[in-house]
């Protein structure tokens, strides 16, 4: 199983139907929220190549990101993969 993290903030619609999204999928994720820790926001935009904006996911370490990025890959039919996808494949 892919290992996911999410980077949000509490009362962003966009983060909440990401995780929505992932829920719907029975996957487990982590959860980084952002709203009051700059130094997580920063670490967030670095790894995010400048993306400054919640959410940002990342599957198995790869920047898939945001909420509008995640939904898209499902409706393509690629998100399963990505989900079911070992660390390092």
């Amino acid at each position: 199983m892919a290992v996911i993290e999410i980077y949000t903030t509490r009362l962003c619609p966009f983060c909440i139907r990401a995780k929505s999204l992932l829920r719907s999928k029975g996957v487990e994720f982590t959860e980084i929220a952002v709203d009051t820790n700059m130094e997580l926001r920063r670490e967030m935009t670095e790894r995010s190549c400048g993306r400054s904006t919640v959410p940002q996911i990342f599957i198995n370490d790869e920047s898939i990101g945001g909420s509008d990025d995640l939904a898209a890959l499902e409706r393509e039919g690629r998100l399963d993969d990505l989900l079911a996808a070992q660390p390092g494949e």
